[in-house]
């Protein structure tokens, strides 16, 4: 399952439904910044389920859909195709550009966190 092939739109779906763990296709549009017609969001919904990303439940006469992909699988995908697009893969591009556009809001105990991942990831690969 390629996140990288996904529309920005189908990218916004499959945010709400990680975010809410599961939704109707008229919760899903709720949820949307400038929403599309109901049927839309329905035809997206579908291609989602036929691109494997999602899978339907039926309750009480409506579809409820979540979806098929661990969370933290998703964002290990996610990162992956950002690194590859725009850090040419390597990782220490990111962090700094990271680093460079969030200074200002980073809190000292998350840049304590950040330090002890960085610890961790050198204790293990060595």
């Amino acid at each position: 399952m390629a996140f990288a092939d996904l529309s920005r739109r189908e990218r916004q779906i499959l945010e709400i439904l990680y975010l809410r763990g599961r939704a109707s296709a008229a919760e899903v549009q709720a949820a949307m910044p400038d929403p599309p017609s109901y049927s839309a969001v329905r035809a997206m919904l579908r291609v989602l389920e036929e691109k494997g990303h999602v899978k339907h439940q039926t309750e009480r006469l409506k579809y409820v859909y979540v979806p098929v992909v661990a969370r933290d699988r998703a964002k290990r995908s996610a990162m992956k195709h950002l690194l590859e697009t725009f850090f040419h893969g390597e990782p220490e591009q990111a962090v700094a550009t990271l680093l460079d556009v969030s200074s200002r809001r980073l809190k000292p105990e998350e840049l304590d966190r950040m330090s002890e991942f960085i610890e961790k990831a050198r204790k293990e690969g060595k």
